[in-house]
């Protein structure tokens, strides 16, 4: 599990991993023992100040501002999955996780699409291709931003976004 998106901990690498005692190898071998040699061969632990946050986020006034958060961000989600939807643009996400993918025109690359919105309404998306060849043809957007901004990008990727009259 990961503070990474549920505790908004991006960028800070904070996450644990449990593996059962009884799992074990085809040769009977501990894959706990093998994960515990490589984790602390690999990683040298995260530091006190970042353990701290994330203690804090486990008790239950961080639990609470945690539900906060991702109720704001979440709304913001539906915001860009609205837009979207109101150009006829086809939209999955936005409802258990703050990214809405767009399905593209067809004949339109998602890094094409990427460049459009970054050059014509300075809004930074994310293309799918990113997430291998089954992303091509989507575009991601994240909800992870001021209610401001988002309903600033929203305005903006409509115009950049909305089909064309031919």
């Amino acid at each position: 599990c990961s503070f990474s998106k549920y505790a908004g901990f991006t960028g800070v690498r904070l996450g644990w991993t449990v593996v059962p005692e009884e799992l074990k190898f085809s040769d009977g071998s501990s894959v706990r023992d093998d994960f515990q040699r490589v984790m602390t061969t690999a990683f040298n632990g995260a530091s006190n100040i970042v353990q701290s946050g994330g203690l804090a986020c486990l008790e239950e006034e961080g639990q609470r501002e945690i539900g906060v958060l991702i109720d704001y961000y979440m709304e913001n989600a539906i915001l860009l999955k609205e837009a979207m939807e109101s150009i006829g643009l086809r939209v999955f996400g936005g409802d258990n996780a703050p990214y809405v993918f767009v399905q593209l025109p067809e004949g339109k690359s998602s890094w094409e699409m990427f460049r459009e919105n970054l050059e014509q309404a300075q809004v930074v998306t994310i293309p799918g291709a990113g997430f291998g060849p089954g992303g091509e043809g989507y575009l991601r957007l994240s909800a992870f931003a001021s209610r401001e901004t988002i309903v600033e990008a929203c305005a903006r990727l409509i115009k950049t976004m909305a089909p064309k009259e031919r």
